[in-house]
C-alpha cells in the first residue's frame, strides 16, 4: 500500500523515503520450481530452530490498519493480520478469512462472502461485524484515514458522501446479515474489487477490543489484537519488534516459524557484518556491496514493480512555490541522468523510470504490456533541461533559488539525495539544494501538511491495475498532497471508471494518455527509477513469497530447512 502501494515500497530497506504501499513484487527465484514453492516437509524442519532473524531500516510508523501508509508498516500488518482475501506463494489472490469465494450479483456489485471459522488471538470469534466496524471506521472523517476515503470514495455504496461528511458512516455499503455473512455493496462493477480487500485498510478489528482501548489502541503490541499467522511482540511504540506464531490462527498448521526477530539497522556496513556473522538471515545491499557480492550464490536479484519520483509541491504554507512555474519542473525532471543513479548508484537491478505506471507490471487481454501503450518521458537531456530552466528562471525574475529536497535518513537514502544534489546543482546553473533527511514517520507527516519543495519517494502499486499508479494524483487524492490538479487528467481517469470500464483497450489507451499530461505536459512528478533489491539470504531460510502488489512480503510460509537438505 501506499508510499507502496499507494509501494511499493521499501522491500527490507526505505530507499529513500517510501510511501507506499505498502508494496512488493516478483517472486524471488531461489527456491521456486515451475512458479511453486518447494514444501518444507517435517524431516527438513526437525531439529532446527524455527527462529528467523531479519532487518527492517525503519520504524512501524502506526500499526492502526485505519491509518498505516507505509510499506514497512502495511508489510506488518500483512502479517499479523488477515483480511477477506490474502495473496498467496504464487502471488495469487486467494480466499482467507472468506471461506471461499463470494456469491457476486449479476450486476456485478452486490458481493456476499461466507466468513470461515477464525478467532482473534485473544479466542474472540473473527465475525463479519469485525469488518463492517472496520470499514466504517476507515471511511470516518473524524479517523482522518489516509486510504479509506481514497479507496472506498467511488466504489463502495455511500463512501463519497460519507467521506465528505454529507452521510453517516452506518450508511456505508456494508453490512453483517449474521455473524458468518458479510454483504458489500458497490456503486459501479469493480473489476479489482477482491483485491483490495487484501490491503490493510480493509482488515477487520473487533469493536468491542478496540473501543476498550481508546487512543491506546495499536500504541503497542499489547494494545492489539490478531488473526493473521504472526502476533506482533516486544513492540512498545518504537523501536525493534517481533513477530510470534499465532496458534489461534485459523491456518497455523501452515506456519512454520515460531519467531521473527527484526531489529532496525540503517547503515549497510552493519547489516551485511551481522550477515557474515549469521546473526542475521537476509540483508539488502546498496550498490558498493551489491558488486562486491555479485558473485555469491546467496544473492537474491530482482526487478520490482515500486516506481520512485519526485514529488514536485506546487503550494506550501499555503504560498506557490517556485515549483508552481512548470518550466522549472520540467527542467528538473530531465536535469538528472537515470541510466547512472540505476546502475551505478543503485546498482541493485533496478531500472531507469521515464512514466509512472511499471514496466512488466500488468496486461492487457491480448497479453501485451501496458508499457506498449505509452512511452517515455522527461528523458534526460541536460540541454533540453537547461533551456527549460533559463525560461522558468526569467519568468521568476531571478538567476539563482534554492529548493530543498526531503528524503529517508538510511545510509542508502542519504546516499541517493547526495547524487541528486550534485546532478541537479552541476546541470541548472543557478540552483542550490538543500537536503532535509528525517525518518519514515515524520516524513509522513511532512508529506500529509504538504511541507517540502521537493520530496523523493515512491509507490507499489496495491493491485494489479495501471489506475492504482495513476489515480494518485487526480485532484484531492490524499496521495497528491502537492497543489497539484489538472481537470483534464481527472477527467480521464474519472472515464476509466465510468465510460470505458468494461472497455480494457480503451482504458489502457486512456490511462496513456492521462500517463503523457501528468509527466510530459504537466511535468507534475518526476520519475526517477524503477525499484529493484538485491539480498544476500541464509540458503537454509525458504518460502518467502514476494507479493506482486499490496504488501511487499509474507512471512506466512518460510521456515528453515536442516544443512544438507
Amino acid at each position: 500500500m501506499k508510499n507502496y502501494k499507494t509501494v511499493w515500497i521499501i522491500s527490507m530497506m526505505l530507499v529513500l523515503s517510501v510511501l507506499l504501499a505498502a508494496c512488493g513484487d516478483v517472486k524471488e527465484s531461489a527456491d521456486i520450481i515451475d512458479g511453486v514453492e518447494k514444501e518444507a516437509t517435517e524431516g527438513s524442519l526437525k531439529d532446527v530452530s524455527q527462529v528467523l532473524n531479519l532487518i527492517e531500516v525503519a520504524e512501524i510508523a502506526s500499526a492502526d490498519s485505519a491509518i498505516a501508509e507505509d510499506a514497512i508498516s502495511t508489510k506488518v500488518l500483512n502479517n499479523v493480520m488477515e483480511g477477506l482475501y490474502r495473496v498467496n506463494q504464487e502471488g495469487l489472490l486467494t480466499p482467507a478469512m472468506a471461506e471461499a469465494e463470494p456469491e457476486i450479483s449479476a450486476d456485478g456489485m452486490t458481493y456476499t462472502f461466507k466468513i470461515r471459522d477464525a478467532q482473534w488471538s485473544n479466542g474472540t470469534p473473527v465475525t463479519a461485524h469485525d469488518f463492517v466496524y472496520a470499514w466504517q471506521r476507515a471511511i470516518d472523517p473524524d479517523m482522518a484515514s489516509p486510504y479509506g476515503p481514497y479507496l472506498m470514495a467511488g466504489m463502495i455504496e455511500n463512501a463519497t458522501e460519507i467521506g465528505e461528511g454529507e452521510m453517516e458512516v452506518a450508511d456505508l455499503g456494508i453490512k453483517a446479515e449474521d455473524d458468518k455473512t458479510l454483504v458489500v455493496q458497490l456503486e459501479r462493477p469493480v473489476a479489482y474489487f477482491l483485491s483490495l480487500t487484501a490491503l490493510a485498510t480493509f482488515l477487520p478489528l473487533n469493536e468491542e477490543f478496540v473501543t476498550a482501548q481508546g487512543d491506546k489502541y495499536a500504541a503497542s503490541s499489547d494494545a492489539m489484537i490478531y488473526n493473521g499467522p504472526f502476533s506482533l511482540g516486544d513492540w512498545d511504540g518504537t523501536g525493534s519488534w517481533k513477530y510470534v506464531k499465532n496458534n489461534t490462527y485459523w491456518d497455523a498448521a501452515s506456519v512454520k516459524l515460531d519467531e521473527i526477530i527484526v531489529d532496525i539497522i540503517k547503515e549497510t556496513a552493519t547489516a551485511v557484518k551481522l550477515y557474515e556473522q549469521g546473526k542475521k538471515d537476509r540483508v539488502v545491499l546498496t550498490a558498493e556491496y551489491a558488486m562486491q557480492y555479485a558473485d555469491d550464490p546467496n544473492i537474491i536479484n530482482e526487478v520490482e514493480t515500486a516506481v520512485f519520483y519526485f514529488k514536485m509541491n506546487q503550494m506550501r504554507d499555503g504560498k506557490p512555490t517556485l515549483l508552481a512555474n512548470a518550466d522549472i519542473r520540467k527542467a528538473i525532471a530531465r536535469a538528472f541522468n537515470k541510466e547512472e543513479l540505476a546502475e551505478v548508484v543503485l546498482a541493485n537491478g533496478a531500472e531507469a523510470a521515464n512514466f509512472l505506471v511499471a514496466n512488466d507490471f500488468v496486461l492487457d487481454e491480448n497479453g501485451k504490456d501496458f508499457r506498449d501503450y505509452s512511452k517515455d518521458f522527461t528523458v534526460y537531456d541536460v540541454k533540453e533541461a537547461q533551456a527549460f530552466w533559463e525560461k522558468g528562471l526569467k519568468a521568476l525574475g531571478t538567476d539563482n533559488v534554492t529548493i530543498e529536497l526531503l528524503g529517508g535518513d538510511a545510509e542508502s537514502s542519504k546516499k541517493q539525495q547526495e547524487w541528486f544534489k550534485s546532478e541537479l546543482e552541476r546541470n541548472l546553473p543557478g540552483l542550490t539544494i538543500k537536503l532535509k533527511e528525517v525518518p519514515s514517520a515524520v516524513r509522513l507527516e511532512l508529506d500529509d501538511t504538504s511541507d517540502y519543495d521537493i520530496q523523493a519517494t515512491g509507490w507499489g502499486p496495491d493491485f494489479q491495475d495501471p489506475i492504482s499508479f495513476m489515480e494518485l494524483f487526480v485532484t484531492g487524492s490524499p496521495q497528491n498532497k502537492m497543489g497539484y490538479t489538472n481537470p483534464a487528467y481527472d477527467a480521464l481517469i474519472e472515464s476509466t471508471k465510468t465510460t470505458y470500464a468494461n472497455d480494457p483497450i480503451k482504458r489502457f489507451e486512456v490511462f496513456a494518455e492521462a500517463e503523457k499530461i501528468l509527466l510530459e505536459d504537466d511535468a507534475a512528478i518526476a520519475p526517477t527509477y524503477q525499484r529493484g533489491g538485491m539480498f544476500l539470504r541464509n540458503p537454509a531460510v525458504k518460502g518467502i513469497a514476494i507479493n506482486p502488489f499490496g504488501s511487499d512480503f509474507s512471512y506466512k510460509w518460510m521456515y528453515i530447512e536442516a544443512a544438507g537438505k
